[in-house]
């Protein structure tokens, strides 16, 4: 009996033993073939902005081609579970966002991933404030007069669609101030924009990059920021905590870099490191704050830290609130 016994265990150590030498080789000989970045969005948004800004040199600096592909729908949930089914060998990562990592888990039950469990969180790229903005032609040109106008009447806010950063952002603005406010989703940012361009709806939480240049215009007036903190790009524009009043109101759209679950921590570790140092570069620095994005290196622990407590403030959002899927 004994004998049978050390040999189960002799046997298991065998089979044990290939593991940590097979991650070792996959770090060692990391990269050996091409690197995608997903992006779960059409081309063109504030995500694909900044995987094209960071692919070319962080191809350069692993010594392969970096490629990025545009996997839209579902509100980023088909891009984010096909990265969550790769190959954990770094070799496939995600440009992911705040509404596929931290609003569509407590959204929509059925998106295929868990991303506290699914993914792992490499490398925070950029936190882009949402734009409060109205029309140029509104009554009001401050965040107070647009509340107070709203106690007035009903007022529209529209949003890229349900359960989105702006949704929440609109939606926790009316609670907290006990404003009249009605929630009109579309299927994308642009066509929001272009209702709110047209005067057809009162306001819109749009990021950052895509209203600057309609503000400058004079077609649309910036009331605020949806950021704790101001933006780099518009210091003098309040953020939303101040203009209204509401304490920790705090809600970006922002980008990171993850990789399937079980990636070897070496290779993490690595890509964590290229993508900083590239975005501590002041020729990608002042691309991306000029599109209006804050540059906010972190290491691994530090973004993972980061993402779950995204992922608990917006279920409390969505609980206080008392949002239901629409």
């Amino acid at each position: 009996m004994l004998c049978h016994t050390r040999a189960a265990v002799l046997a298991a150590a065998c089979l044990a033993a290939p593991l940590p030498v097979t991650t070792a080789a996959q770090a060692e000989t990391y990269p050996n073939h091409t690197i995608k970045l997903i992006v779960p969005y059409a081309a063109g948004g504030t995500g694909d902005i900044v995987a094209r800004a960071v692919a070319d040199r962080l191809g350069v600096a692993l010594g392969q081609s970096v490629v990025v592909e545009n996997r839209a729908g579902a509100t980023g949930a088909i891009g984010t579970q096909s990265v969550a089914a790769s190959a954990p060998d770094g070799h496939t990562l995600l440009v992911g966002q705040t509404g596929e990592i931290a609003i569509n888990p407590h959204w929509n039950k059925g998106i295929g991933y868990e991303p506290d469990k699914d993914l792992v969180p490499v490398a925070l790229a950029t936190i882009v404030p949402l734009a409060l903005v109205a029309p140029g032609q509104a009554s009001y040109g401050t965040l107070a007069e647009m509340l107070k106008a709203s106690h007035q009447r009903s007022l529209t806010f529209a949003s890229a669609g349900t359960a989105t950063p702006g949704h929440l952002a609109g939606e926790v603005l009316k609670f907290k101030t006990g404003s009249d406010m009605t929630h009109v989703p579309y299927k994308g940012a642009a066509p929001a924009l272009n209702d709110l361009l047209g005067g057809h709806v009162d306001m819109f939480f749009s990021g950052f990059p895509a209203a600057t240049p309609h503000v400058k215009a004079g077609n649309l007036k910036l009331l605020a920021v949806s950021t704790g903190k101001r933006s780099g790009i518009a210091p003098e524009v309040p953020t939303v905590a101040e203009a209204a009043g509401i304490q920790g109101f705090d809600i970006a759209l922002w980008q990171g870099f993850f990789a399937p679950r079980a990636t070897p921590k070496e290779i993490v570790e690595r890509l964590n490191g290229e993508i900083n140092k590239i975005l501590r570069d002041p020729e990608v620095k002042d691309t991306l704050l000029q599109q209006g994005a804050d540059i906010t290196p972190m290491s691994v622990d530090e973004f993972g830290a980061f993402t779950r407590a995204e992922i608990a403030k917006f279920q409390a959002i969505i609980q206080e609130v008392g949002l239901k899927p629409e």
